[in-house]
């Protein structure tokens, strides 16, 4: 059959109902098989058969040796809290680690929570990470990524020797790769879970763009991503969203694109204590980073943590992009030091749980979008 979902002959209105009974089948196949039930048998056939139509490569063999891989995780310390993060070719914790690496050596909590010291400190910190990324991160089973020199507390201090409290360190002074810009992502889902006996999950999942390649699988009623569009199809052509990458990122067979997904637990006392995440893009980092700032070192609750206002910066474009209600003087200070300010809209949709003394549980729904908690 030809794809339909989302797709009526009338505009949609509060209160219609959207079936998808394709999908549903989907699912039932892979909840009675497996990823048999998926890789293999009716659901590939309908792949592979929406693949040509669209003239797509992909074959039955493709889909049945395609195997998951198995990471081991990046683990790092932050003010007496065990960081747990997501290795390449995530980027997202190698950012992560980079970024605290160089704010713990300051007093952020004596500072206090959008001061323009511990906002300017945090800018700083991601615009370095972030000429990092361009230059060192990609899938490390083709690429050699350099993990342990990128959060080495050596090269960290090195990274830092051009800061300059008084005023914003030009991007063009910051050594890295081919400049690269990049446009947030709104297809992206994170979970996080904690069940009674302290097993935590954190769980981020993507179709790349707005609903992916825009392709419905006919018959089997799910979308295709597009993330074959986060890799450096050329080193210093723009991608879609404007990305420039290099040899790091560049494609091969069988190799893994980079992504932003930062899906995270941190341990306190050897304990669980918080699981993290959001989608966002390129802002997943350092939404992340921020959350966790204001929960260590602001002492803020969940909910104050995940709904604050955000900050991103990027190394290039050379910008500071800020949510709406982020403090008119904040900014002003900012522009003072010569930071180029952009308003915009939502940064991240962060989910977090944070389990508290005596085993309590505390979660908030980030109102940025249509989140949601649940507990049983």
């Amino acid at each position: 059959t030809q794809p339909t979902a989302f797709v009526k002959p009338t505009s949609w209105k509060a209160g219609d109902t959207l079936v998808q009974p394709e999908l549903a089948a989907t699912l039932e196949r892979i909840q009675r098989w497996g990823a048999k039930g998926f890789y293999e048998g009716t659901t590939a056939d309908f792949i592979v058969a929406e693949m040509q139509r669209g003239k797509g490569i992909i074959t039955h063999n493709d889909l049945k040796n395609y195997k998951a891989a198995v990471r081991t995780p990046l683990v790092f310390n932050y003010r007496n809290h065990t960081i747990i993060g997501f290795p390449p070719p995530s980027s997202g914790g190698i950012l992560t680690a980079q970024m605290l690496g160089m704010l713990e050596r300051y007093p952020l909590r004596k500072y206090g929570f959008h001061n323009v010291k511990a906002v300017q400190l945090i800018i700083e910190a991601e615009r370095r990470a972030y000429a990092d990324r361009a230059e060192h991160m990609g899938d490390a089973d083709f690429y050699p990524v350099p993990t342990q020199m990128l959060i080495d507390p050596r090269y960290l201090q090195q990274r830092w020797r051009n800061y300059d409290s008084t005023k914003a360190t030009p991007s063009n002074t910051i050594s890295a790769g081919k400049q690269s810009t990049f446009t947030v992502s709104e297809e992206t889902t994170h979970i996080s879970i904690i069940d009674a006996d302290g097993t935590m999950v954190s769980i981020t999942t993507t179709l790349n763009g707005n609903y992916g390649s825009k392709t419905v699988v006919g018959g089997a009623g799910f979308l295709l991503n597009n993330e074959m569009d986060d890799f450096s199809v050329k080193p210093g052509v723009a991608n879609m969203y404007g990305a420039v990458g290099g040899v790091a990122n560049a494609i091969a067979p069988n190799k893994r694109m980079l992504s932003s997904m930062t899906p995270t637990l941190v341990l306190k006392d050897n304990q669980p204590y918080l699981v993290v995440g959001t989608p966002g893009g390129t802002t997943i980092p350092t939404s992340v980073l921020q959350t966790l700032i204001n929960i260590i070192d602001f002492d803020m609750s969940a909910a104050e943590a995940i709904n604050a206002p955000k900050f991103h910066h990027q190394w290039l474009p050379d910008v500071v992009y800020v949510e709406k209600n982020v403090a008119p003087s904040l900014i002003e200070h900012l522009q003072a030091m010569g930071y180029s300010i952009t308003p915009r809209g939502n940064i991240g949709r962060t989910e977090v749980i944070r389990v508290l003394p005596y085993g309590k549980r505390e979660t908030a729904a980030d109102i940025r979008g249509d989140d949601s908690v649940a507990g049983f």
